[in-house]
């Protein structure tokens, strides 16, 4: 069954498209100093910034207790830690999925403000676990295509970028294939081509090495190594992390507890087994 967002394109044809990273020494016990402002010493302002957030759901879980981290533009950050740590709520409130409106995050030096928001929304890159939560359209193209197009570009810029985008992830040709005619892997190439057509500033991943067999592990992880994007990856692969994030941040009880190189966290088998983690 066809979602509403569908609906949308169902009016609509092809031709009336309108439109130097430093190393990370672990910190652990995070205080609240650990950041204080979005730009570092050297006048450079971060890709992704948070400062000191905080959520606590309906039901009274505080499911954020104080998160606060930096990502340079060019890093590649592993998000590690137990189910339930907050890894999934930390990343909805990138961009204002959850919490809306919330000053304590920043994208490329914007925080997210209202009047920010659309403009952040297209900064921050969210790929879900599951990728038929997220390509809702007929066709590979127009999947690709409903983001550009709702930033308002031109239809010559929108072909560009849905064609470059597919080529990125290795699905170049898969334009008028059916989206859920995919199989799970081509589904995750697609939905990480559905956001690089936004042209981000940084990547947000969620768990994308799940479901997939051996090949398809290998692609992906072939795929995000080539890819030149910032990039946030929540995984409980730490073989995946090992191989392809110089840096990991792990989270526990609605902190983050450590942030460091991976290799010297991935020494610390005392952190390890204390956060529920285990060493590939």
């Amino acid at each position: 069954m066809c979602h509403v967002s569908c609906v949308m394109w169902d009016d609509l044809t092809l031709d009336t498209l309108a439109h130097d990273t430093k190393k990370v020494m672990p910190v652990f016990h995070q205080k609240e100093e650990f950041i204080q402002e979005g730009m570092a010493g050297n006048g450079r302002v971060a890709t992704l910034f948070v400062n000191d957030l905080r959520f606590r759901y309906p039901d009274g879980h505080e499911a954020l207790n104080g998160v606060s981290l930096r990502i340079e533009r060019g890093e590649k950050v592993a998000l590690v830690g137990p189910n339930g740590a907050g890894k999934s709520t930390l990343m909805l409130h990138l961009n204002g999925i959850l919490g809306g409106v919330q000053e304590a995050v920043q994208v490329a030096g914007l925080a997210l403000t209202k009047q920010n928001l659309p403009l952040i929304r297209a900064k921050v890159g969210l790929v879900f676990q599951n990728p038929d939560d997220q390509l809702f359209s007929p066709t590979v193209f127009e999947d690709v295509a409903f983001g550009p197009l709702y930033m308002g570009l031109p239809e010559t810029e929108i072909r560009a970028r849905v064609a470059k985008s597919l080529a990125q992830v290795g699905m170049a040709g898969f334009g008028e294939r059916l989206s859920h005619h995919l199989s799970i892997g081509q589904k995750k190439r697609v939905a990480i081509a559905t956001v690089l057509a936004m042209e981000p500033e940084i990547l947000v991943l969620d768990e994308p090495s799940a479901g997939l067999d051996p090949r398809g592990r290998r692609a992906l992880i072939n795929l995000l190594g080539e890819l030149p994007v910032t990039m946030l990856v929540s995984t409980h692969d730490m073989a995946f992390v090992q191989e392809l994030f110089p840096r990991m941040i792990i989270m526990d009880e609605g902190r983050v507890v450590a942030d460091g190189e991976t290799a010297v966290l991935l020494s610390d088998e005392a952190l390890l087994e204390a956060h529920g983690l285990e060493r590939p």
